[in-house]
């Protein structure tokens, strides 16, 4: 549903996070693509002293002259679209970005309060306050220029032989990079309850391993943009002309190397082919030139330096980085680090450095016709740095007692529907069925925000010191991670801060987590009855929940372990029944002649089907005794699909739905809602649909897994 998650892509790999895009505002959003209204110009923004009130389900966001058999999407949709033109620091906009949008003017009330230095602040207003407003201090930044950057830049430049190479990005990973490979810790996939080292592949500039591949005129033209912004970025990083231009060729030769060793993202999705757990030396015989135990050391973690065994999770991608480490030059390595320093750092350095950042990551790939103002950049580098901090006074201003007892109460009956239907099964056998139900019953829900809070105390901020907190935020993370390895996993932990608009699923944990950002209107509305709410958030409960059991969930057991619990016929008869879905969803166009992948999307597809259905059936339980009655001209059940559709109301620039087909593990927003109710009787009963209308399916043809 909404963008049911997301994280930065080492983390993904980490927290083995099977979560899911309801919205936008998530790097994993998906939005459908049909034409949009023009760019907006935004309106002046200042701070909000309260949140405003959208409703769960807002009629002027509906077109009523839409026949809701033909495109239930576009009757839910149409009016929102209309009435919520993209604003011009947007590359796509929805009911979950505008959501996440009022959560950056509250919050930025909140921090500019905070940044007043005034007695009586308290631990986590100071910390964040300083922060943001070093964040602003622009003046500042532009007069230091890169010179934070500097050790880092001294070592890469000083680095005559590649014997080096392990002490020079020690310090450059701890501070928060990832290239040209990530470290870090997770959960040992064959034992959750144990945390080990993780090294994982990384170090592409271009946003997927195809865009380095694919032949057609599109690539090749977005390629050759690239090598000129890899160019200029050199240039600016103090490069002379001549060699940024050989420097930036260098790069593009490493990084195609490298992808063609990488997995695919739909490779990736299959937790078996990123379990590859071998000893330090089993790694070092995949990278001779490379020495892990210098690494190690130089990291300066105790808990690292004494690391025996680490899952790898791509082999064949360590492999091709030992070659290229025999074969490349230090010259050429030397300016692949420079670009990467300063690409991973570009929106921590001054504003050329930012712009030509945009100008190719979000002008040219996506679309975006304008920068965000800086205060909206501050709020989300605050969040991203010391979000407990900050998550501590969002959830003491906005998220009441009541509103968490009623989203737990919704999770228990979404989870107990859940058990009723898995019992009632007529494809799987008793012995799955009791699996099943034992995961199910031991399924963690997290609501609102930690029981504990992160202490960040120990982390040096200097208000004339922007770009050295963003790094010494990152490195105080990197080495809270790293000091996890070889200790049993701290299950109370949150990988979303409180202020964010969206929700996940953890495979490894078991758990479903839903910050206080998804659990308020427009996404949970206290003011309105159970049909939309249930519609709205009982379908990212239900999505949450049947992700432990989708394609990739399902081969978690209930304590977390990569293990095969389901009878061989029963796991052919899911395989079949998935199949279906990924069929239908490769039939739809994304944009242009690009349709959806359906084995990319399957996961999220499965979650949407899946949690809608759930959520339809705890409604119909829940309000069982209730007499309903029609509101507005819509009966309680119609009440509860419109409510279920318009949490997917967007828009999308072209570009940016190119670049979603390629990356994205969601479908578009339309099809997100089309694909769903076509497989649900429930919505044709409820809209009284004729066989042979768009929306409603061939009965032999609906999918039906849970």
């Amino acid at each position: 549903m909404p963008t049911r998650h997301t994280t930065d892509p080492l983390r993904v790999t980490f927290a083995t996070l099977a979560a899911c895009a309801l919205l936008a505002g998530s790097a994993l959003a998906a939005e459908p693509t049909t034409a949009a209204a023009p760019a907006a110009k935004a309106p002046e923004m200042r701070p909000l002293t309260a949140l405003p009130y959208s409703p769960s389900l807002d009629l002027a966001d509906m077109d009523r002259t839409v026949d809701p058999c033909v495109d239930f999407y576009a009757y839910s949709c149409n009016g929102w679209i209309k009435n919520n033109p993209i604003p011009g620091d947007q590359s796509r906009w929805s009911v979950y970005a505008k959501a996440s949008n009022d959560n950056l003017q509250y919050l930025w009330g909140l921090l500019q309060q905070a940044a007043e230095p005034k007695p009586g602040r308290s631990v986590a207003e100071q910390q964040t306050g300083d922060f943001f407003a070093a964040c602003m201090d622009e003046a500042t930044l532009e007069k230091k220029g890169v010179l934070a950057l500097a050790p880092d830049v001294a070592r890469i430049n000083g680095m005559t032989s590649l014997a080096a190479l392990p002490v020079v990005l020690a310090p450059i990973h701890l501070a928060g990079a990832t290239f040209p490979f990530g470290f870090g810790s997770n959960q040992d996939f064959k034992d959750s309850q144990q945390v080990i080292a993780f090294a994982v592949g990384g170090g592409l500039g271009l946003p997927d391993r195809d865009y380095y591949l694919k032949t057609d005129d599109k690539s090749k033209e977005l390629r050759a943009k690239y090598l000129d912004h890899v160019e200029k970025m050199l240039v600016l990083f103090g490069d002379p002309a001549p060699a940024a231009k050989t420097g930036a060729a260098a790069v593009m030769r490493l990084e195609t190397a490298l992808a063609e060793a990488t997995l695919t993202r739909v490779e990736k999705r299959d937790p078996y082919q990123l379990d590859h757990r071998m000893t330090l030396a089993d790694l070092q015989k995949l990278t001779p030139n490379f020495d892990w135990s210098v690494y190690l050391k130089a990291l300066g973690v105790p808990e690292v330096a004494g690391v025996k065994e680490l899952n790898v999770t791509e082999p064949k991608f360590f492999a091709e980085l030992g070659k290229l480490l025999q074969s490349a030059s230090v010259d050429d390595w030397r300016a692949y680090l420079r670009w990467h320093l300063v690409n991973e750092r570009a929106e921590l350095l001054p504003k050329a450095f930012v712009d030509q950042d945009f100008d190719f990551y979000r002008r040219t790939l996506r679309g975006q016709s304008e920068q965000q103002p800086r205060w909206k950049r501050c709020v989300q580098l605050v969040d991203n740095a010391l979000g407990e901090a900050l998550g501590q006074v969002f959830v003491a201003k906005t998220f009441s007692a009541d509103t968490k007892a009623r989203a737990v109460d919704m999770t228990q009956r979404i989870q107990e529907t859940m058990g009723e239907r898995i019992r009632a099964l007529d494809w799987m056998s008793d012995a799955t069925k009791q699996q099943a139900l034992a995961k199910l019953a031991t399924m963690k829900n997290k609501v609102g925000y930690p029981d504990k809070w992160r202490d960040y105390s120990s982390i040096r901020l200097d208000r004339a010191d922007f770009t050295g907190n963003s790094m010494r935020a990152a490195e105080f993370e990197n080495r809270r991670q790293m000091a996890k390895i070889g200790k049993p996993v701290e299950r109370g932990e949150w990988a979303m801060t409180p202020p964010t608009v969206n929700a996940y699923y953890n495979a490894q944990m078991n758990d479903m987590n839903f910050p206080a950002g998804i659990l308020l209107p427009p996404m949970f509305d206290t003011k309105l009855d159970d049909a939309p709410n249930y519609g709205d958030t009982g379908s990212t409960i239900g999505h949450e929940l049947t992700h432990g059991f989708d394609d990739e969930g399902r081969q978690f057991d209930g304590a977390g372990n990569l293990h095969e619990w389901w009878t061989a016929e029963d796991a052919k008869r899911f395989k079949e029944r998935a199949k279906c879905v990924s069929d239908q969803y490769s039939q739809y166009v994304v944009v242009d002649d690009i349709k959806i992948n359906g084995e990319l999307t399957l996961g999220e597809d499965l979650a949407d089907l899946g949690g809608t259905i759930i959520a339809y059936e705890a409604w119909k339980t829940a309000t069982a005794t209730q007499k309903l009655a029609t509101a507005d001209g819509l009966t309680p059940a119609q009440r509860f699909f419109v409510g279920f559709a318009q949490w997917a109301c967007s828009a999308t620039k072209p570009e940016t739905a190119r670049l979603r087909a390629a990356t994205d593990p969601h479908s578009p927003g339309r099809d997100r809602i089309n694909g769903v109710v076509v497989n649900m009787p429930q919505f044709a009963e409820a809209f009284q649909c004729k066989a042979g209308q768009p929306m409603v399916k061939d009965p032999a043809q609906v999918c039906r897994i849970w």
